[in-house]
């Protein structure tokens, strides 16, 4: 089982993958997409950022594969835990 840490850093790292596709991107998205991509982050956020810090990483993790795989369509699936 990974740490915390590095269950957290994996999360990170796909966030600012998102953000930056989202940004860098010229064309433009179905608005559909991009709202079940925003459904998926909000989500994700709104349980980590519960204020008496009980939140899931599974939880979190599995929404932001989803927001991933929905932006990227990736055929692969992500893999947090080994």
């Amino acid at each position: 089982m990974q740490t915390k840490e590095v269950r957290l850093r994996r999360i990170q790292h796909l966030a600012h993958e998102i953000m930056d596709e989202m940004n860098l991107r010229e064309e433009q998205r179905q608005c559909e997409e991009l709202r079940l991509v925003i459904d998926n982050l909000s989500r994700a956020i709104g349980d980590l950022a519960d204020p008496f810090g009980d939140y899931s990483l599974n939880y979190i993790e599995e929404k932001l594969k989803n927001a991933h795989y929905l932006l990227f369509k990736n055929k692969k699936k992500i893999q947090f835990h080994q």
